[in-house]
């Protein structure tokens, strides 16, 4: 996998992760638990968006706004954003270290 789309897929799920703790925290304090180390977990996303081009961080903001998650496997063959047929010849190994992008809903691709 392109180094860039790991940083990605890890900042992904940091996004997911801090989502969650926001949400969920209320919900959480409100029953008497405390949760902490959402300051940390935000500092090490900075630090981890912090490391990936600009014109990827963009293009995932955009897609992130747009369909809730930017970066998603290709299982047989189909994305799993949109369930498009992903053609053979993003799969070819001249390829293989490039970021990929759905033709159909324009996400990122990764084949796990």
């Amino acid at each position: 996998m392109h180094p860039q789309l790991q940083l990605l897929v890890a900042l992904q799920d940091m996004d997911e992760m801090i989502r969650e703790t926001e949400t969920q925290g209320e919900e959480f304090e409100g029953l008497g638990f405390t949760h902490g180390g959402l300051d940390d977990l935000k500092k090490a996303r900075e630090d981890l968006a912090s490391k990936i081009d600009p014109s990827l961080s963009s293009w995932y903001r955009r897609l992130t706004g747009k369909f809730g998650h930017a970066v998603v496997p290709v299982v047989g063959n189909l994305c799993t954003g949109c369930f498009a047929n992903i053609p053979s010849q993003f799969v070819s190994k001249t390829n293989v270290n490039k970021v990929q992008k759905c033709e159909s809903c324009g996400r990122l691709l990764y084949w796990p």
